[in-house]
């Protein structure tokens, strides 16, 4: 399997703004599912549900079971492989790009 497929999981993951969303709940410390539930009252928990489901099989979100709960916790490895290969290729590009115009523009 390619490297790109293998982010295709991740896309799909980010793709959809509610996931997005739960990341960001995420990314100030784990949340068990009843806190990201009561943080979503408008979706009911099993589209909470659905929706870590899919987070997990992209390992965005690691789940451990603490007794009763089930606290989330957030992995941002995979956005970052994601940055790596896409976001900061093109960056470096685009910005090489904006410094010649610049030189273009004053000379």
């Amino acid at each position: 399997m390619s490297s790109e497929s293998d982010n295709d999981p991740v896309f799909k993951a980010l793709a959809h703004y509610r996931r997005r969303e739960i990341l960001d709940i995420l990314k100030d410390g784990p949340r068990t599912t009843g806190m990201l539930c009561e943080a979503f009252a408008d979706m009911d928990r099993c589209t909470v549900m659905q929706h870590l489901k899919v987070l997990e099989e992209a390992d965005l979100v690691v789940p451990k079971k603490e007794g009763r709960e089930r606290w989330n916790h957030l992995n941002s490895l995979p956005i970052k492989h994601i940055y790596d290969r896409w976001i900061s290729t093109y960056a470096g590009h685009a910005l090489s790009i904006l410094d010649r115009l610049k030189g273009d523009l004053e000379g």
